[in-house]
């Protein structure tokens, strides 16, 4: 991959930075040059191609933008954007604008996990893996020396039906976000859980998702819905490492006999599988190997083959 793919990025419009920490560490990897193999400067070695624009730029820029690379770029019309990335915290919803139309229907949309509902297409769009500010040590928990304090703990943000149920059961733990808990003190109680709940779509916060497999702790992710937005769908299979529930059903009954019944070789394969999956979602200041940066890049080399239409001058 190293070796054979490149992207060209576009002049930004205007100077400006990202202020989602993973969105800004992915952006400052793609500008710096020197510690990216991915970049030229040749549009016609390209296999892709990065729209860069500002987090706060408003639909009708946009449209002026694709206008633009479609008037003055030969790029943009042999594919109709299939071959371009842009990147969007929260993703570009769909409009009757011609250019936000094929920008949204066409080319790569990077955003941050999760997705805003319905602003995510799963066959071609990526999320980046959430950045853990943890200040624990980074070794991973291949081997926990006791049996798990608790059957289950998740983050306690704002009041749910759900989360009151939890409240009142000793095999689970739930800690307010806003306690002076410290992160070393987190990080003792994720590791000291079997499962980590996640509420998916709800409000929760899933910014701890990677953190989770690296302490060993099996995520579950409990959502109204599918969830296709997942970071790393094309990396990693979250069946085997992660948990899925719906929020119809028994409730906390059901979900303490579906947990209980996962132990064993099962859970320890779970287990172990997370933790080396969550190299990928180390964002390094400096990029490395199969990291969260690598990681995004190889899905979006895997979006490269696209159909190329030629010009017009080019059918005689």
């Amino acid at each position: 991959m190293i070796d054979n793919f490149r992207i060209y990025m576009y002049t930004p419009p205007i100077s400006f930075a990202f202020t989602t920490p993973s969105e800004s560490l992915f952006y400052t990897h793609l500008l710096n040059i020197s510690s990216n193999p991915f970049f030229t400067q040749n549009p016609n070695e390209a296999n892709l191609f990065f729209i860069p624009f500002p987090p706060d730029l408003s639909p009708r820029k946009i449209s002026r933008l694709v206008r633009d690379l479609r008037v003055n770029s030969p790029f943009w019309n042999r594919s109709l954007g299939a071959d371009h990335f842009y990147l969007s915290r929260g993703g570009i919803g769909f409009a009757s604008d011609r250019n936000i139309l094929e920008l949204k229907k066409n080319a790569v949309q990077i955003s941050c996990f999760p997705a805003t509902p319905g602003n995510f297409i799963p066959h071609k769009d990526i999320t980046l893996p959430p950045l853990t500010t943890s200040n624990h040590p980074r070794e991973p928990l291949n081997n926990k020396t006791s049996s798990p304090t608790f059957l289950g703990f998740t983050k306690k943000l704002g009041q749910s039906s759900f989360i009151k149920e939890l409240e009142g059961d000793p095999e689970f733990l739930i800690v307010d976000v806003d306690d002076d808990a410290s992160e070393f003190d987190l990080g003792e109680i994720i590791a000291s859980s079997k499962f980590c709940l996640f509420l998916y779509g709800t409000g929760g916060d899933v910014s701890w998702l990677g953190e989770a497999l690296r302490l060993g702790c099996v995520p579950v992710l409990i959502s109204d819905r599918p969830i296709q937005d997942l970071p790393l769908m094309d990396v990693l299979k979250w069946s085997e490492i992660a948990v899925f529930v719906g929020t119809s059903g028994g409730g906390i009954g059901e979900l303490k006999g579906l947990l209980g019944g996962i132990g064993g070789e099962r859970y320890d394969r779970m287990r172990g599988l997370g933790v080396t999956a969550a190299q990928h979602f180390v964002w390094n200041d400096s990029p490395q190997p199969f990291d969260a940066f690598h990681m995004v890049m190889y899905q979006l080399w895997l979006r490269r083959h696209v159909i190329r239409y030629a010009r017009r001058e080019e059918w005689v």
